[in-house]
């Protein structure tokens, strides 16, 4: 008789060789692409001292991410995630090797930066979706909430270390600018050891996922395609699927709301607060690492306890928000930063609890041969719908003051959440697969 006590999820994570690979490789990305998210809009302005052609590579950047992810989903389920990430980390790779050897050899043009940008967000469109679907092939049902929990937290961590290192290497192999020839980039060393180590980091994370071995998933691995069904049909049938499945479509019209609401003006209206309030460039960086910092212990502690709820799934994720709601209200109101990293790192503690639970409902939820679109329109609500929301922000703000804003957005949430507990059946949905939702 076997008397040894059951081993937890997230313990038997690290006994899963398969996990552990999946996790140092997509830690080694995401480091990796700090290092860019820092090093490229530098290289912008060292180049032009332009913020409109900042702007504009930032778009270029974001733009074909928004528009081909549905697509890249599509692509996903057809070839299966780990082949379809597969071949973004190699075009990452060349592309990011590309504009190193353009920037240390002194060749780079500016219309060469608006190329890049655009092919490395249309990878990115195809690599979210299938980076996304790769957890519900490699690990049973039982653990994903817990290895939703480690590799969200990862994420987190990635936000943290990548910057410092990324701004540390070009401080320190960087140009000073009395010492650069004419014509050349200053901090060109610094800024293609940056793109370089990117370009490195994600030939390393396709050398550890050819490690990774799928599970066979209703009776599939996920490697075989579709027959002759097209890419747009693909893409139909995901959206068909969303209509279809109730429950789904109420989270995901809510969870638009809440990202115009939330996810979008605090990209915008954070900054300018601290700028009308005189706290200084450093309180952001304070205010920004108590929300990373709060939502990393939210993640931490979701894998570590998946089953707390607050009655069902639903409930929980309208009571967070409207608490999220009713901390927001305030943050106009502060007058120094220690105030603002208080409610922003329950705000980011809330929010990250909830994060690693919607993930792991909705891979939980999914078919497997349609999970790369699924993840894909979900993704898309944030990489679409936030950054309009932000615009939206940037020009109402010609109009109210950031208190207005955020007392505003915070009352609305936390009204949307109080309605939709009381007269919506989103208050039903439960963890698990696929339910019908009561009426």
């Amino acid at each position: 008789m076997n008397t040894s006590p059951p081993v937890a999820p997230g313990a038997s994570l690290f006994r899963d060789p398969n996990f552990l690979w999946l996790m140092a490789g997509s830690f080694v990305t995401l480091l990796g692409d700090q290092f860019t998210l820092v090093a490229l809009p530098w290289l912008v302005l060292r180049m032009t001292q332009d913020t409109l052609v900042l702007g504009t590579v930032l778009g270029l950047l974001s733009l074909p991410r928004a528009l081909f992810i549905l697509i890249g989903g599509a692509v996903v389920d057809r070839f299966s995630p780990k082949r379809v990430l597969m071949v973004t980390k190699y075009a990452n790779a060349l592309l990011l090797g590309t504009l190193t050897f353009l920037v240390l050899g002194g060749g780079l043009a500016l219309w060469m930066v608006y190329a890049l940008a655009f092919a490395i967000g249309l990878a990115t469109a195809f690599s979210i979706p299938s980076g996304t679907s790769m957890l519900p092939h490699v690990m049973p049902r039982s653990q994903l909430a817990a290895a939703n929990g480690v590799m969200m937290g990862l994420r987190q961590v990635s936000m943290f270390v990548g910057p410092l290192v990324a701004a540390l290497l070009i401080a320190l192999f960087g140009n000073h600018p009395d010492a650069v020839q004419a014509g050349a980039i200053v901090d060109a060393q610094g800024l293609g050891l940056a793109f370089g180590l990117d370009a490195l980091s994600f030939l390393l994370s396709a050398w550890t996922l050819a490690k990774v071995r799928l599970r066979v998933v209703d009776g599939a691995t996920g490697q075989q395609g579709k027959g002759d069904e097209s890419v747009w049909a693909a893409v139909l049938s995901g959206l068909r699927h969303l209509r279809d499945d109730s429950a789904l479509r109420l989270c995901f019209i809510y969870w638009s709301v809440v990202a115009v609401l939330i996810t979008g003006p605090v990209q915008i209206a954070m900054p300018v607060l601290v700028s009308t309030r005189n706290l200084g460039a450093a309180a952001l960086g304070i205010l920004l690492g108590a929300h990373g910092g709060g939502t990393l212990v939210g993640m931490a502690l979701s894998g570590a306890r998946p089953g707390w709820r607050l009655g069902t799934l639903g409930m929980t994720l309208l009571a967070v928000d409207g608490v999220v709601g009713l901390l927001f209200m305030p943050m106009g109101m502060i007058t120094s930063a220690w105030q603002g990293a208080a409610l922003l790192a329950l705000i980011g503690m809330l929010g990250g609890f909830i994060q690693v639970s919607i993930f792991t409902w909705i891979q939980g939820r999914t078919p497997p041969a349609l999970m790369g679109r699924v993840m894909s329109m979900f993704m898309f609500i944030f990489l679409g719908l936030a950054p309009l929301a932000g615009a939206v922000t940037g020009w109402l703000m010609r109009y109210v003051s950031p208190g207005v804003l955020f007392t505003a957005c915070g009352g609305l949430l936390a009204f949307v959440a109080l309605i939709a507990l009381v007269a919506s059946p989103l208050r039903h949905v439960v963890d698990g697969p696929l339910r019908p939702i009561k009426a």
